[in-house]
């Protein structure tokens, strides 16, 4: 099985490192030390060997950051982690504070002494995030210093992992849609419309996305780890570590791609004297700007020229979608089947709910990995938005409780992402009432018309207005984008309270998640991936209008819906939904699913 379910008790990361980088750090003249959670590559997930918050302080949660100084050291998640911080994370070595509320710059500000040197990875800033952290720590008198090698890696030395040599493999046409040529010609013409003459890429995503390629360095997603430089000619260098190379790469990269490997990096950087050079200062780290700057290069700082293309999803990654989510949809139906089943008469605990689940996908035969480390919350838990079940955290469900679970896998042909609430035992009436409201918020967001230019910030009402009506809310966005066969979290597009200036197009998957939660009692979310279809006339309208077709198929629990709350279009709406459950999933299973799918398929009393 792919789900381990607490890794620092498998691997040797903790706060009992810290003595070990200020050690380094006092080697090196450092007053403190800035660690992020992001790596070389700005990854959301991590390899081991980059993993460098988790050996530090223990805590493996996929946002955060840490800052040691001499006597002190803080780290800072926000309040998806709350718990788990707790859980994995000394207190006694390591101030536990809040990420998105002044975060490592005002921690600086405040603590930072006149005189001091604060020392910085540039490999593992970017040079938007670098900025921040720099006015804080000079508003305290104190200075930033760039240092290589960082004291963390000195301080880890020969016990870190070696970094990952998975193969390197083609993404196939079927499932690609545009071979690599055509991608790089296209956005070889948008650099020379931008007034560029090269990009530096260093999100694996955009690699993987730009080349057709896919990898196994980083866990959940399958991504290669390498750099690129995309000319606007359309050729291209790509820079991956030769050994993951396999025998068939070269002939699918073509002529026009030239391999290299990562230590021709900087030399292939600072060539670019007097060359206009595409870098995305929210995702190239500030050691890519510097090297260019000193070699003479013109910096042109400027989105990821891959971002956009790769979100607005192909005719043939949509259609790979749906096969995914039909697929997916089977799985997790026999999960749900179970959980309606035996799992009301023997409640399961979180664990026993995640193997359950991975299990079911695990037998379709065509799962590659998860998509994220599965959220199985009982009870309180489940009020936790992100939280992650460990083996001193288990929960059992108990009965008249709610269990969230939220998973997704991976597959050759797309990426799911899926939140069903399931009642164990019979409901209260707060629960059904709050369950209908989130429900309510759900159908509106995915029934929605919307004209050319319209942003995922418009719409985030819709899904709040009716939980906003009963003086509710919750604190996570609405929406976010999905990959194909990537990330399960993808932009540059959004659902949220917070602005966001990329309109809607047709091709991108979001994901459609409003929920509900009770601190200390229960939790409640609604999600499933939809995409944006092509704009479409309205009869007796005047614009044509887009809209969203839902991809995830899998029953919503009847049992915590009130009927009498849904207006006739909700319920209409909730049946057609159903109806199609029915449609694609019922002859995927076996009969007793079947027959169990037909009854919570029914159309609303």
């Amino acid at each position: 099985m792919r789900q381990t379910f607490d890794d620092t008790v498998e691997r040797d990361f903790g706060p009992r490192h810290a003595p070990l980088i200020r050690q380094a750090m006092t080697a090196q003249g450092l007053d403190g030390f800035i660690v992020p959670h992001e790596d070389e590559h700005q990854n959301e997930y991590l390899p081991e060997a980059n993993d460098r918050l988790a050996w530090a302080t223990g805590f493996s949660g996929s946002a955060g950051a840490a800052v040691i100084l001499r006597e002190e050291a803080a780290i800072f998640v926000d309040g998806r982690y709350a718990i788990q911080v707790r859980d994995q994370v000394d207190p006694n070595v390591y101030e536990i504070r809040d990420l998105i509320e002044g975060g490592p710059p005002a921690y600086l500000r405040e603590k930072s002494r006149a005189g001091w040197t604060i020392g910085y990875d540039p490999r593992l800033h970017s040079p938007e995030a670098l900025a921040r952290l720099d006015e804080a720590v000079r508003g305290a008198g104190a200075k930033l210093a760039p240092v290589s090698p960082n004291p963390l890696d000195e301080a880890w030395g020969r016990a870190r992992p070696p970094q990952p040599k998975a193969p390197v493999v083609p993404h196939p046409l079927a499932y690609a849609g545009e071979d690599s040529a055509a991608k790089r010609a296209r956005l070889g013409r948008d650099l020379a419309s931008a007034g560029a003459e090269v990009a530096v890429l260093t999100a694996p995503a955009s690699i993987a996305w730009l080349f057709n390629i896919r990898g196994g360095d980083v866990r959940r997603t399958p991504l290669p780890l390498g750099q690129s430089l995309l000319r606007a000619d359309g050729t291209a260098t790509l820079f991956l570590d030769p050994d993951k190379v396999t025998a068939d790469l070269p002939a699918w990269l073509g002529n026009e791609v030239a391999l290299a490997s990562p230590d021709d990096l900087a030399p292939a950087l600072a060539a670019l004297k007097g060359v206009k050079v595409l870098a995305d200062p929210a995702l190239t780290s500030a050691w890519y700007v510097e090297t260019l700057e000193r070699a003479g290069a013109s910096v042109i700082r400027g989105a990821d020229p891959t971002t956009l293309p790769r979100a607005c999803k192909n005719a043939v990654e949509i259609e790979g979608s749906r096969r995914a989510h039909a697929r997916d949809g089977a799985a997790l139906s026999r999960f749900l089947h179970w959980l309606a089943t035996e799992g009301q008469v023997n409640p399961p605990d979180e664990l026993e709910a995640v193997t359950r689940l991975e299990a079911f996908r695990d037998a379709t035969g065509a799962l590659k990995d998860l998509s994220f480390d599965t959220i199985a919350g009982a009870m309180g838990n489940g009020a936790i938005c992100h939280y992650r079940p460990t083996r001193r955290l288990n929960t059992r469900a108990q009965p008249g409780s709610l269990l969230l679970v939220d998973s997704g896998g991976q597959y050759l042909d797309g990426t799911t992402d899926v939140t069903r609430t399931v009642a164990i035992g019979e409901p209260s009436r707060e629960m059904c009432e709050r369950f209908t409201l989130v429900l309510k918020g759900h159908l509106a967001l995915s029934r929605v018309r919307f004209p050319a230019g319209t942003t995922g910030s418009a719409l985030d009402a819709l899904a709040r207005l009716p939980l906003w009506s009963a003086g509710l809310d919750y604190d996570h966005g609405t929406g976010h984008g999905v990959g194909s066969y990537l990330g399960v979290h993808e932009g540059p597009h959004r659902i949220a309270k917070i602005p966001n200036l990329v309109p809607l197009q047709p091709g991108m998957i979001v994901s459609n998640e409003p929920g509900f939660y009770k601190a200390g009692e229960y939790g409640i979310r609604i999600e499933n991936l939809q995409f944006v279809t092509e704009p479409a006339p309205i009869p007796g309208g005047e614009r044509p209008m887009m809209g969203f077709e839902a991809l995830t198929l899998a029953p919503i629990d009847r049992r915590l819906i009130v009927a009498d709350m849904l207006s006739p279009e909700e319920r209409e709406q909730l049946d057609a939904y159903h109806a199609r459950v029915l449609e694609v999933v019922g002859p995927q299973v076996e009969p007793s699913v079947q027959a169990w799918l037909e009854e919570v398929c029914a159309p609303i009393a």
